[in-house]
């Protein structure tokens, strides 16, 4: 399986309660994909989030962030880690 960081804007004052609770409807469909979201990062006052994924492209990793309700463009698949 690839792994993957996306970015997300628009979070701009999100709660970590928030934040978990978009996480979370990921998580309920995540396997439909076969991606598994590991974890996300808020940063609340630039609005942006960060997901951590494993899956077989961007493109399933971008349809699980759409149908959960808060979609992105900018899926990163990470090739090299040290």
């Amino acid at each position: 399986m690839a792994k993957f960081m996306d970015v997300h804007d628009g979070f701009v004052g999100v709660t970590a309660e928030q934040l978990n609770a978009a996480h979370d409807a990921d998580l309920k469909i995540e396997g439909e994909e076969g991606v598994h979201f590991e974890r996300a990062w808020l940063d609340p006052e630039a609005g942006k989030v960060f997901c951590l994924s494993t899956g077989p492209s961007k493109e399933a990793v971008m349809r699980v962030h759409e149908r959960a309700g808060h979609p992105t463009t900018q899926v990163f698949e990470l090739t090299a880690e040290v």
